[in-house]
């Protein structure tokens, strides 16, 4: 599988997820909240940011399913889905991934007819990834 390959604005995002800890990067100056990591905010051209722990809630705002032909370690997983989620914190944060049916999970646990946009999700990690799983109702 892909593994990520951070640059060095994006380096604590991973860092955090290996921990199991879902972060954006935040103006020190303004506190606007911003993804992707970038050194100067786009609000107030501040060089100062920190990262701030959000809470891995929000909704599927777009998704595409995969098909054959893929990369060939992703065409047995196929079909599965890729998801943007927009965080409740921050709704012009949005985040890809995946949606499974539990942290860890195959990327195609869950069932494409399954699949809505508005779909209430919470983040969880697999290997230092993070995933998404459907909130329960």
């Amino acid at each position: 599988m892909l593994r990520p390959v951070p640059d060095a604005d994006g380096a604590p995002f991973w860092e955090y997820a290996a921990q199991g800890e879902l972060r954006v990067q935040a103006c020190g100056d303004c506190g606007e909240l911003r993804f992707p990591p970038r050194p100067c905010c786009p609000h107030c051209q501040s060089f100062a940011s920190e990262w701030r722990p959000v809470s891995g809630r929000g909704r599927v705002w777009s998704y595409v399913v995969a098909h054959p032909p893929l990369l060939p370690d992703y065409a047995a997983q196929a079909p599965y889905n890729v998801v943007v989620v927009e965080l409740d914190e921050a709704p012009r944060i949005r985040l890809v991934g995946n949606l499974v049916t539990g942290a860890g999970q195959p990327l195609g646990s869950l069932p494409p007819e399954r699949l809505r946009i508005g779909t209430r999700v919470r983040g969880v990690f697999h290997d230092g990834l993070p995933q998404w799983v459907p909130e329960r109702s």
